[in-house]
């Protein structure tokens, strides 16, 4: 028998604990939370060392005790790689000042830390923490200040207590502070007995991090109340790839991929959420038979709901514009004519007799057919004959857009119908708008649920219309509504298909239309379309900065933060979203010595920045901020705690740091966030390694947000294949049936 001999492996390094001042962050991985920074300890005097690892939470200023490893790296050397972490209350007079002048409580800024810290001594964290009512002894500090700090003391250590939980659990800290103001004192308590309820109450945490929770404390894997959680979670991952429903077999199946339990537990779980009312199973009938169908509830009811309210307000007797009946067409048409200067194509001249006269109409068609001088045409005829016209479009820029082309003031959906906090509108079937004509502009990007609150809201006899592109990619939210309006024979419409001479000398309009028919676009001879080819990705990311930052401004004179907006396929990648944000960042607004910042997970806010609204938000500004929402950070003060917005809608919104992370930066975006809106010039990152995102109609929707400029810069090969590749298939939704 041969005996093996060899090198035993080597013991991993010691666990050692570290006490350190976080002074800086060098890297920060949003997603994944990784982290590089630079602490200082007592030991090291003014030399920094470097810690990395999970420190999502970790706030500049304050002392940790770090838990983990020293280890070597090749290129960057000796570093300390994080295990865990909790944060210590620091003990010398330095240290201290810096903890509190660092912003982390609400009331302190850098001066008035320095005043404490004068004051007190070492002794003023005690003072803050058993003796509030002395802090009146610090100049400038009277009592409602005084409270306010000991209050923000008091709240930042029950924070701590669920961060420190939730750290043994596995789960981000920067998670805490939600949870924590979702459930205050109970947070511990829900977290360890109803795990999943997070995933349902606390924006930010999906089913994985609420199954990651479950796991750690305890919860059975093949629990009914996990495999209930994870069906509704599939349904909601449906929702957000823009499905109304999912086919029952489809549903299961997913189910049991993302749970990891048998196939025969499953069922019985779905059928116990249909019976208590969970979800909705339907029979829906398609082209070649029918399917089950199962739905989040409010989906369901919402897609009933719009298929009704439409189908009552095409058949009902009321007319609130009867004079349209029996007017003298050619007489009207030549009164427009003289009033515009402009004489109508005869599709135009159906669409504007069509919205006249029927109650529900459609107008689609693509860039340079005329869309916006149609829809001018029908608003000067209804206000001819005095009808109240209301116009609508889905964000404020489209909405600023729709009031420039028409002369006419327009609103966003959220503020027409005035939607109060938890999202009712003031505006509904028992109380609509008073409006004869009610039209919406870019209706693509409507989704069923904004959809149903607006038809609602539509007044019986009022005239309704929908104008949009049915081309462009379809709303960020579930259903296709445009798409199943223009399916459904119940509903008339018109299609634009010409393009108008003067759009013919733009290389815009020309080649969306070239992309939109599966040809390539023309890269040279035209003053508003180029290609900066360039096969590498990171080189792509490069050149993108060089030409928001350099280029575009040099040549034409545009603001890259107010008039230039990067849309990119993906989030992720070097040359994904998410990364040209860094670099754009790091271009147009530097760090710079006494201008203040915030981290929150891993971004930086800065004054100057330019951010978007991740969610709907009904208790902010006069009546909400919603998703997608995009403006440029006015103010930060490190004192209250607060960071300031001036929003596209010229609000402007404060934000706690704790609400940081509704906001993203937007100098880059995804082409899906970007629908409904118009830009004076927009550029766009094509690489290969984008390739599962190239498709026809996201090129399309791209290069149509653009109002003056379209730079494509990367591979030719990208190009090719976004032209090449029809879009995605069709979007579970029974719209088009029900109507």
């Amino acid at each position: 028998m041969a005996i093996v001999t060899g090198t035993r492996p080597a013991a991993p390094p010691e666990r050692r604990e570290l006490e350190a001042v976080l002074e800086r962050f060098t890297y920060v991985n949003d997603e994944t939370g990784y982290t590089i920074a630079r602490v200082a300890t007592e030991r090291s005097g003014t030399d920094l060392l470097t810690v990395v690892g999970a420190l999502l939470g970790a706030q500049v200023g304050e002392s940790l005790r770090l838990t983990g490893r020293w280890t070597s790296h090749p290129k960057y050397g000796r570093q300390f790689e994080v295990h865990s972490y909790t944060t210590v209350l620091p003990a010398t007079i330095q240290g201290i000042r810096r903890y509190l002048g660092s912003g982390l409580i609400k009331g302190i800024g850098p001066k008035m830390a320095e005043r404490m810290v004068d004051h007190f001594g070492t002794d003023i964290l005690r003072v803050i923490e058993e003796e509030p009512g002395r802090l009146i002894e610090v100049h400038g500090l009277g009592p409602k200040r005084s409270k306010l700090i000991a209050d923000a003391w008091e709240e930042q250590k029950a924070i701590k207590e669920v961060m420190v939980f939730l750290q043994g659990h596995g789960v981000s800290t920067s998670l805490a502070v939600r949870i924590y103001k979702q459930y205050g004192e109970e947070s511990i308590k829900v977290v360890r007995e109803e795990p999943y309820r997070l995933a349902a109450d606390v924006w930010g945490i999906g089913f994985k991090t609420a199954d990651t929770i479950a796991r750690a404390v305890g919860i059975p894997h093949d629990s009914p109340e996990r495999i209930k959680a994870g069906l509704q979670y599939t349904l909601s991952e449906a929702a957000d790839d823009g499905h109304c429903y999912l086919p029952e077999p489809n549903l299961v199946a997913q189910a049991v991929k993302i749970l990891e339990v048998p196939h025969e537990l499953v069922g019985p779980c779905l059928d116990e959420l249909v019976a208590a009312e969970g979800l909705v199973r339907e029979t829906v009938p398609l082209e070649d038979g029918e399917v089950p169908a199962v739905y989040l509830v409010p989906f369901h009811r919402a897609e009933r709901s719009v298929a009704g309210g439409l189908l009552e307000l095409l058949r009902t007797e009321q007319d609130r514009m009867p004079a349209f009946q029996d007017v003298d067409w050619d007489k009207a048409l030549a009164w427009l004519r003289q009033r515009t200067g402009h004489e109508l194509a005869p599709e135009q001249e159906e669409a504007v007799r069509l919205a006249l006269t029927a109650k529900v109409a459609v107008l689609t068609g693509g860039p340079g057919c005329g869309k916006s001088f149609t829809v001018r045409s029908i608003i000067e005829l209804a206000k001819a004959k005095k009808a109240k016209v209301v116009l609508v479009a889905p964000t404020g820029r489209a909405a600023k857009r729709l009031a420039e082309l028409t002369g006419h003031e327009a609103a966003t959906v959220h503020r027409l119908l005035q939607l109060q906090p938890g999202g009712d509108a003031k505006f509904d079937r028992d109380n609509p708008l008073d409006a004869d004509l009610v039209v919406v502009d870019e209706t693509s990007m409507i989704d069923v649920i904004l959809a149903n609150k607006l038809v609602k809201a539509i007044a019986r006899g009022a005239h309704f219309l929908l104008v949009g592109d049915v081309d462009q990619l379809p709303s960020v939210g579930a259903g296709e509504v445009l798409r199943d309006l223009l399916a459904a024979e119940s509903i008339p419409r018109v299609r634009l298909t010409k393009i108008f001479r003067q759009a013919q000398e733009s290389g815009i309009v020309v080649n969306a239309h070239r992309i939109n028919a599966g040809r390539p676009p023309r890269t040279e001879g035209f003053p508003d379309f180029f290609l900066f080819p360039c096969e590498d990705t990171e080189a792509t990311a490069e050149l993108t900065v060089d030409i928001v930052a350099g280029r575009i401004p040099r040549k034409f004179g545009l603001d890259p933060r107010r008039d230039i907006q990067v849309l990119a396929p993906m989030h992720r990648g070097p040359a994904g979203a998410g990364n040209l944000n860094a670099l754009l960042q790091n271009a147009l607004t530097p760090q710079a010595d006494g201008r203040p910042e915030r981290r929150y997970g891993g971004r930086v806010f800065r004054v100057g920045d330019k951010v978007t609204q991740l969610r709907n938000n009904y208790d902010k500004g006069a009546a909400g901020v919603f998703n997608g929402t995009v403006g440029v950070v006015t103010g930060l003060s490190l004192e209250d705690h607060t960071l300031t917005v001036l929003t596209d809608e010229d609000e402007s919104v404060d934000y706690d740091f704790a609400e940081l992370d509704e906001l993203a930066h937007s100098y880059a975006m995804t082409i899906h966030r970007s629908q409904g809106s118009e830009y004076p010039a927009v550029v766009i990152p094509l690489t290969t390694s984008s390739w599962m995102m190239l498709q026809r109609n996201l090129l399309y929707t791209a290069v149509t947000r653009a109002k003056k400029l379209v730079v494509l810069a990367g591979s030719r090969r990208a190009l090719a294949a976004a032209v090449r590749t029809a879009g995605a298939g069709r979007r579970h939704t029974a719209l088009d049936h029900r109507l």
